[in-house]
């Protein structure tokens, strides 16, 4: 008797260590529900299930409140104790639509998007797969949000709100990507993230300096890469996927594979891409300025004009890339959890098309323009601890190592002197981040910020007739830059359908530079940059009813001079010269926002958020002195002398539209739409339109979905914007323009059909298609230097195990 006594206490036991691991299936088709999320306010717990639905929610024991939401599902709410009760066994209802938005982390804490004051929006993994984007610019654009600029292929510069470059912040796995040398100029650095090793993204619009310093004024984009998945049995838990792909517009061939082995504390996960991009071929109908009649290629020694025998085909842009990225998690108990990351991204040189396109005295400007190979390299280790202490309820600890490296080649034709300028920085990140709740109703959410940027700028010329090489003019001087910051922010909810949100933060920067002085006569030889920023936000969430969300915001945000704003030297267009200004100090945006979101019934969402930014103090490019010189050589031509100076207020307002429509027989109908208008201070006094406010932009998606297939017909659009509207800056570049009747430059409106399909063959293959710009669109998107691709076949396979 005792024996059987003890074998059923034993197997009571047993299954109590099992007890904790809950699943979640859909209520009609009993299938597993992946990346359904679970948040508890008390304790402070978040958790997403895996491929098989499983959650191990044993940080969740006591909680009273638990809501667990999906995209496309009912939210529940429940308790520990009930999902106990329940067998650990859970079913969620498949909906339309409802007010209740996805959890999202761009707050660096995870909460309700609809409970944030802020615009935030959330791309899923399962949207990426569907519409199998090339690069991590192209995965920001299908949001139908964010307009894209590119300037060559292996660019994508996103444009938010009528700002862009290092007027935006990028964070991955919540380290701040930005560096000192991210330039006005258009960027390309989010290219060097993998979309096959992204979990999910998320754009937060608007102001962010309270949590995240300087540069986040018009948005930030954070990037949530896969995350090591444990086992919750006693066999170790092995999952992944293999993909191929092929796109026919520029002959794209990648390959990806990821595999994660996890076991019950530990977990490992590896993935690579490699991706090989060819020649860009732009649509048959549209503008011929954009064709390109021929291309300079080097034969014998001799810079040749070579006749395009396909004037379609932008020649030379093509490149390839290879995406690595290790991770190993680790967690004891249920209140802590550690995780190593290592990151790595490398291009292949590649050529700035823009730059090939730009002729002088009737003929290409430049026998080579190229950026050499972009190398991105990460190590981060972040910390998580979940406790009930008299200081947190939740801590997290970030702390990173990054290497950028990134440079310029350039030739002019039938010139020897070949320019070659290497930029390399390491950047160094702590973060520690906060979380307690002072009550039911009131969450206080503070943390501390430490970077440091070491900037190492390299000059090389060579003669490559002769083979001689010498040093030339680096394009930065050698410089750190640092900031320390500190913010607090308190969420208070009023009532149950009133909460309220304020918050502070202190940043001081630092900037040291040294300067050579054997290229250019520059008045000093050392600058240095303190100051220190304060801003703040407050805003409020009102739903009067479970139908009905209205939010608000007002906030600051700034801008610390970076070394790219003090010290860099550069052409930005012929017969201008940029010198360094060491009396720079931070811009300021002032922002305001009103937002409103509402369901009609379970069919219909309608939601708007308007916005008006003004941005006082602008880093702004403008007619300089040096050496009471107004004019010097540059590159064997007399340039006018330019430098980055606070000189400007610049103005930006819009409105974000969207509508979501669920219709009969598994058909949808989605719309995003975005217009915005920024006005710029110029020198004399008068205004320009900004260079960073995109023309009004959009996407119309008709969807359909049953069982295993997933089809999707939309239309992306963009408005026209006339040479009378174009910025003053932007007229110059006739190479990237059409022309108008009277043969002025100007950015015709543009739309393309698209089609997208997705099929599952069964648990382990899924096959996707897609047919782009099925009408053979020829456009350039506006301010881009590459023109678009034309119709274009897209066909990928996966594999998961």
């Amino acid at each position: 008797m005792k024996k059987i006594f003890l074998l059923g206490f034993l197997l009571v036991f047993a299954s109590c260590l099992h007890a904790q691991v809950l699943t979640i299936k859909d209520q009609k088709s009993d299938t597993p529900i992946e990346m359904a999320t679970l948040i508890s306010a008390n304790p402070h717990t978040f958790a997403t299930t895996n491929l098989q639905g499983q959650v191990d929610i044993a940080a969740f024991k006591n909680s009273t409140t638990i809501e667990i939401r999906m995209l496309g599902y009912k939210t529940i709410s429940t308790s520990y104790s009930q999902l106990v009760a329940n067998g650990l066994q859970l079913s969620m209802e498949p909906i339309g639509i409802n007010i209740d938005a996805i959890i999202v982390s761009a707050t660096r804490w995870n909460q309700v998007s609809s409970g944030v004051p802020s615009s935030i929006i959330s791309i899923s993994a399962k949207s990426i797969a569907l519409q199998n984007p090339q690069t991590a610019a192209d995965l920001l654009g299908s949001s139908g949000k964010v307009f894209i600029q590119k300037s060559q292929q292996g660019g994508g510069s996103p444009m938010i709100r009528g700002f862009a470059t290092n007027r935006l912040l990028y964070t991955i796995d919540g380290v701040r990507m930005n560096t000192a040398i991210f330039r006005s100029g258009n960027i390309q650095n989010v290219i060097s993230l993998d979309p096959f090793a992204t979990e999910n993204t998320e754009v937060f619009f608007g102001p962010g300096s309270v949590i995240y310093g300087s540069d986040a004024i018009g948005g930030v984009m954070s990037f949530q890469t896969l995350t090591p998945k444990f086992s919750m049995t006693d066999q170790p838990y092995i999952t992944g996927k293999a993909l191929t792909r092929y796109s026919s517009a520029n002959n794209e061939k990648t390959g990806h594979f990821d595999v994660n082995v996890g076991w019950k504390k530990w977990a490992m996960l590896s993935s690579i891409s490699t991706n090989n991009y060819g020649d860009l071929k732009m649509g048959s109908n549209g503008p011929d300025e954009y064709l390109q009649p021929y291309y300079v290629q080097r034969q014998d020694s001799v810079d040749c004009i070579v006749t395009n025998n396909n004037q379609r085909v932008q020649t030379p842009t093509s490149y390839s890339q290879i995406n690595m990225m290790q991770k190993i998690r680790f967690s004891p108990n249920a209140k802590w959890d550690f995780q190593y990351g290592f990151h790595y991204s490398e291009t292949s040189e590649y050529s700035r098309y823009d730059r090939h396109i730009r002729y002088k005295n009737g003929l290409p400007r430049y026998g080579e323009w190229n950026y050499g190979p972009q190398k991105w390299m990460m190590n981060n280790l972040s910390i998580t601890n979940s406790a009930n202490n008299k200081v947190y309820d939740q801590l997290s600890i970030r702390l990173a190592q990054q290497h950028f490296e990134e440079s310029r080649i350039s030739r002019d034709l039938n010139k020897p002197d070949r320019e070659t300028r290497i930029e390399k920085v390491e950047a160094y990140s702590v973060n520690f981040d906060f979380n307690k709740n002072l009550g039911k109703k009131n969450t206080l959410f503070y943390g501390v910020e430490g970077i440091w940027n070491d900037v190492t700028s390299i000059g090389i010329d060579e003669n490559i007739e002769t083979g001689i090489v010498q040093d030339g003019a680096a394009r930065y001087p050698q410089s750190t830059w640092a900031s320390f910051g500190g913010y607090v922010t308190d969420q208070q909810k009023l009532s149950d359908k009133f909460m309220v949100q304020a918050g502070i933060r202190y940043s001081q920067y630092n900037l040291d530079a040294t300067f050579d002085t054997t290229f250019y006569p520059f008045p000093y030889t050392t600058a240095n940059l303190n100051n220190g920023a304060i801003t703040g936000s407050l805003g409020f969430v009102f739903r009067p009813s479970d139908k009905w969300v209205v939010t608000a915001n007002v906030a600051t945000a700034f801008r610390a001079p970076n070394v790219d704003d003090m010290g860099k030297v550069f052409d930005s267009e012929p017969g201008s010269v940029i010198v360094p200004n060491p009396s720079l100090e931070a811009e300021y945006a002032y922002n305001a926002d009103l937002g409103i979101s509402k369901v009609f019934g379970d069919f219909l969402k309608l939601y708007a958020t308007g916005y008006y930014t003004i941005l006082q103090n602008a880093m702004v490019r403008r007619d300089f002195q040096l050496n009471g010189l107004d004019s010097i050589m540059y590159d064997g031509e007399m340039s006018k002398v330019q430098a980055i100076q606070n000189a400007a207020v610049a103005n930006v307002y819009g409105v974000q539209f969207g509508i979501e429509m669920k219709l009969p027989s598994g058909f949808a109908l989605e719309s995003d739409f975005n217009y915005q208008k920024g006005e710029e201070e110029l020198d004399d006094g008068t205004t320009s339109p900004s260079r960073h406010a995109a023309p009004q932009f959009g996407v119309s998606r008709l969807t359909y979905h049953t069982g295993k297939l997933d089809l999707q017909f939309y239309a992306n659009y963009c408005g026209e914007v006339e040479y009378d509207n174009l910025p003053e800056e932007e007229k110059a570049k006739t190479e990237i323009y059409a022309k108008d009747v009277s043969g002025n430059p100007y950015s015709p409106a543009w739309y393309t059909l698209n089609f997208k399909a997705m099929y599952q063959i069964n648990n382990t293959f899924t096959v996707s298609a897609g047919l782009e710009n099925i009408s053979d669109r020829r456009y350039r998107p506006y301010s881009s230097g590459i023109v678009a691709p034309g119709r274009n076949f897209i066909m990928a396979l996966r594999a998961n195990f």
